[in-house]
């Protein structure tokens, strides 16, 4: 049953955007490999077949995007409210919708409502993420005694900071804050631990992931657990984890700032790479490569033993293969795309498409930013983006290719009308 729905709903919301997208611009053969490429999605199979936000989140980005587009060109009360509901719950379920109101603000701005209804239908959905950040922020200060919306940001910039910090070199590196100097201390040494030795780990070869926010043995993990043996050692684990937050937000800050080459050459770039072409990542083997699951999982799904079935003879999902190379094509194929666009004027011709363009253009962009500083970039991830930017990918293609149509039907014309000129001049 859960399978299904996120199956579902993740087909159902896909085509919602795809048909909302062909209402409002009319388009040539490019509808049909878009329908194709949508209903006979492989991705689609494998995010439903997890039990992960993943699925769920790309099927909200779906409709919101869609949402967003009616709210551009035929708005209603009816889209407002149900715009409002879908952004507060993709808010509530992953990181990356930070981004999205936004985004939001902008779709009002291009709308055609009245400028007070425009502040209203902006307000609702900030009035209820403002409500979910605030009730959140104050469940965190009475669990850790901190001010905070989401502690994995902290975590998150350490974690980016420690894959930059890893390449300075011991007589590089500059004075700390006092406040960080255990925690510092403890970086350093197992830094040059590894340097000396040349022993780390399989996953810690990689660049731009996140195996310092969740790996024990490592120094975050490892100043963490220090500190609760000393102070509280009944602390459950949400409390230790959220407790880190502030202090690895603020250290993490601390090694950007002060290595802010090494961080764009050992973690931006690296990432930006991963960006353009993510890495298929946990999807690369069906149900991680294993054939058994925990007490609390066989529990939770009433199975009568821990040992688990699957239809699938070869686990490697090689079906998924193809992503990587489908994500810098038309990461490619966008870039040109727009340059097109801008260079050729394409406003000038359809100025409901230049709306839409704008807010895919938008979308492309802001998500870059967000996941090549703040992220780190796999498949699973970026199904929204990778999807979004194929439908807007093929959709400048298409209009690139109604241009020259128009165009060479232009010249056409002038030369017919020139000859007919030039004969009358001569007889």
């Amino acid at each position: 049953m859960l399978t299904a729905i996120q199956y579902l709903f993740i087909q159902c919301s896909t085509l919602f955007l795809l048909f909302t997208v062909f209402y409002f611009y009319r388009t040539g053969k490019v509808q049909i490999i878009l329908f194709c490429f949508m209903v006979f999605n492989p991705l689609f199979l494998h995010l439903g077949n997890m039990v992960s936000s993943d699925g769920f989140f790309l099927a909200l980005s779906m409709t919101w995007f869609a949402l967003l587009l009616w709210i551009i060109h035929q708005p209603s009360r009816k889209i407002i409210i149900w715009h409002a509901v879908v952004l507060f719950i993709a808010f509530t379920v992953r990181y990356n919708a930070m981004i999205y109101p936004a985004i939001a603000i902008l779709a009002f701005y291009l709308s055609k409502l009245p400028l007070r209804q425009k502040l209203m239908s902006i307000g609702l959905p900030l009035l209820l993420c403002g409500w979910f950040v605030g009730v959140t922020m104050y469940q965190y200060k009475r669990l850790t005694g901190y001010w905070q919306y989401s502690p994995f940001s902290g975590w998150q910039l350490a974690n980016n900071a420690l894959y930059a910090f890893r390449k300075v070199d011991s007589a590089d590196r500059k004075p700390i804050p006092k406040k960080f100097f255990r925690l510092d201390t403890m970086v350093r040494g197992y830094f040059d631990l590894s340097r000396r030795t040349r022993i780390t780990y399989a996953s810690e070869l990689g660049e731009a992931s996140t195996f310092y926010m969740w790996s024990k043995g490592l120094p975050l993990m490892d100043y963490r657990d220090s500190l609760f043996k000393e102070k509280d050692t009944n602390a459950i684990e949400l409390k230790k984890w959220a407790s880190m937050g502030p202090l690895y937000k603020e250290y993490g800050l601390f090694l950007i700032k002060e290595y802010s080459t090494y961080f764009v050459a050992h973690f931006m770039w690296p990432n930006a790479r991963k960006y353009y072409a993510p890495p298929i990542e946990f999807l690369e083997w069906y149900n991680g490569g294993i054939d058994k699951v925990d007490n609390r999982t066989k529990k939770w799904f009433g199975y009568s033993s821990t040992t688990i079935k699957t239809r699938m003879k070869n686990p490697e999902t090689w079906v998924l293969d193809f992503y990587p190379i489908l994500s810098g094509v038309i990461n490619l194929v966008m870039l040109l795309g727009l340059l097109y666009y801008i260079i050729l004027k394409g406003w000038q011709y359809l100025k409901v498409f230049n709306k839409t363009i704008i807010m895919g253009a938008t979308v492309w962009l802001l998500n870059a930013g967000f996941t090549i500083f703040a992220s780190s970039a796999a498949l699973r991830f970026q199904s929204f983006p990778v999807l979004l930017t194929t439908i807007f990918s093929l959709l400048l293609v298409d209009w690139l290719i109604q241009l020259m149509r128009y165009m060479n039907r232009e010249t056409i014309c002038q030369s017919e009308s020139n000859t007919h000129l030039s004969e009358h001049i001569t007889a």
